[in-house]
């Protein structure tokens, strides 16, 4: 990677980073929460944006691992709690912790991932979606069952004012994590990495013959996945507070595979535009629901399904007119914006026909007298 494309990724993170930061200011708390979950969202789709779209691998279990993450970010700030540690890097201590077990985790699942191919690889990741929430249920003794765990977090700083609101600060926190999450996902897909896990993507045999260490690069694009997810899933446990098997259900990790797919499968980009559909369609949905039925009982029968339904009816259209998804139908409209452009000027810069010149008369002949 040159360092041209780095510089230019530091700039457009810096960039985002300021405008996202100013925009908490003009948000209510409410939408600060917003903010904060679909860039939570976002590491979890951004990881399973690399290892679909770029590795090739399809994952069922994105949704489990970041359970994994956010069970680990409750136990480390619970013990930061009950030893009474009180500075705001104890959180970035717990952070590291569950991106380092989520690693970990999809390490061991990468490696039985490397031997399989198409259904049998997404019926092993979905065997891992149903099953690591339910160990939150059996494992009452330390995970509390279905009522979970609460999660110890400290206000915001002090030096950022006494009424300085909580959701505001998650929301910093959540946007910073996103963020990073970005920055080194754009270079992990523009380095030699990014063009390794593509050339075993596009086929397996030529990479084999280049000499490219097929099975470690899918364990590896495994394990960055894992990190992102369990970075992900601890965000989430630090903005709810609190983590519990049903907030990490087999239909979250539904909701991030058709959030990756409708933003554009294979495009970081679209992984912000599927993050941001995670949050606003729910929201959306309800709203809905609350307007049009006034039956309790219906309500709470639509709650969570009807999101899920337009969520597959996108889906269903987005394949259907934009297989790109989101992210591909703009670049196809950016295309032909140049191009117009591009043919406008061209046809500018052509000279005028050069207007047509009277032809000289031709040199009249003398004649010579015969003497």
């Amino acid at each position: 990677m040159s360092r041209s494309t780095l510089l230019r990724h530091l700039v457009v993170t810096v960039a985002c980073g300021v405008l996202l930061f100013g925009l908490t200011y003009a948000l209510d708390p409410f939408r600060d929460y917003q903010l904060a979950t679909a860039a939570a969202y976002l590491c979890a789709t951004a990881g399973l944006t690399l290892l679909a779209g770029q590795s090739g691998q399809l994952s069922l279990g994105q949704g489990a691992l970041m359970a994994v993450g956010g069970y680990t970010v409750a136990l480390v700030q619970n013990q930061f709690g009950a030893h009474n540690v009180t500075t705001q890097w104890a959180l970035l201590g717990s952070l590291v912790a569950a991106i380092c077990v989520a690693s970990v985790a999809g390490a061991v699942i990468g490696v039985a991932a490397a031997r399989l191919r198409g259904p049998y690889l997404a019926g092993l990741t979905l065997v891992v979606a149903v099953a690591v929430p339910s160990i939150g249920t059996l494992w009452h003794s330390l995970l509390h069952g279905d009522q979970g765990l609460s999660v110890y977090l400290l206000p915001a700083p002090a030096s950022l004012g006494e009424t300085f609101p909580l959701e505001r600060w998650q929301a910093w926190l959540a946007v910073i994590a996103a963020l990073l999450t970005m920055l080194a996902l754009g270079n992990l897909s523009s380095g030699r990495f990014g063009r390794t896990m593509r050339a075993v993507r596009d086929d397996e045999i030529a990479a084999k013959l280049a000499g490219i260490n097929v099975a470690g690069t899918q364990v590896t694009a495994f394990v960055v996945s894992a990190a992102c997810a369990g970075l992900g899933g601890g965000m989430l446990a630090v903005l709810a507070q609190s983590v519990s098997p049903g907030a990490y259900a087999f239909t979250l990790s539904l909701n991030l595979l058709l959030a990756v797919v409708v933003g554009g499968l294979g495009s970081l980009t679209g992984a912000v535009w599927g993050s941001v559909l995670l949050v606003l369609l729910p929201w959306l949905a309800d709203d809905l629901t609350n307007s049009l039925i006034h039956s309790p009982a219906a309500q709470q029968r639509l709650a969570g399904n009807l999101s899920l339904a337009i969520f597959g009816l996108l889906l269903v259209i987005v394949m259907i007119a934009a297989p790109g998804g989101i992210q591909g139908l703009l670049n196809r409209a950016g295309r032909r914006v140049r191009g117009r452009r591009e043919r406008v000027a061209a046809y500018r810069a052509e000279p005028s026909a050069p207007d047509a010149q009277p032809h000289a008369p031709a040199a009249s002949r003398t004649s010579i007298p015969n003497p």
